[in-house]
């Protein structure tokens, strides 16, 4: 050979093992320690949980009166609010008196104004045909206005017709 030498040499210093192949490097085991990504983990959790405002579940309570007792009322201590499929609110006082439409941004000011009756007792009848968002926006006003004594009652045919004529 021209350069006279070891062929290992020619390589830049490369070295072989026996027959020439060549020696894997060893590989260092590398070990990362997980409990520091761990503790923050739960950390943030922990922060986020309690700095979160929990939102709580909107209900009403409602007390039924037993099945079998029959309740009289007055006819001056009765408030018959009706709310007809589109949404329009019609109230009467007493059993016989004709409805007269309202609006609803003035649905507060009448029930604070017929509070003042302690007595007082509203009966809502809702179309069955209307949105049970229209519902829980009355039951909110009576709410608002402090009126507790009042009656969920269903709207007859004989409500439907009357309302259809006041329309009319």
């Amino acid at each position: 050979m021209a350069g006279g030498g070891d062929i290992g040499a020619q390589e830049g210093g490369k070295k072989h093992g026996k027959h020439g192949k060549k020696k894997k490097a060893r590989r260092v085991g590398v070990r990362i320690d997980m409990t520091p990504l761990v503790d923050i983990a739960f950390l943030l959790l922990t922060f986020f949980m309690f700095s979160t405002s929990m939102s709580r579940p909107q209900t009403m309570e409602i007390n039924l009166p037993p099945e079998d007792v029959k309740v009289e009322i007055a006819e001056s201590n009765l408030l018959t609010l009706q709310i007809n499929s589109e949404g329009n609110i019609f109230w009467s006082k007493g059993m016989f008196d004709t409805p007269q439409p309202l609006e609803f941004t003035r649905l507060r000011g009448l029930l604070k104004e017929q509070s003042a009756n302690p007595k007082l007792v509203t009966v809502v009848k809702v179309d069955r045909e209307g949105t049970y968002e229209m519902m829980v926006n009355i039951i909110d006003e009576l709410n608002l206005a402090n009126v507790t004594r009042f009656s969920l009652a269903p709207m007859t045919d004989k409500d439907k017709e009357v309302l259809t004529k006041l329309k009319q």
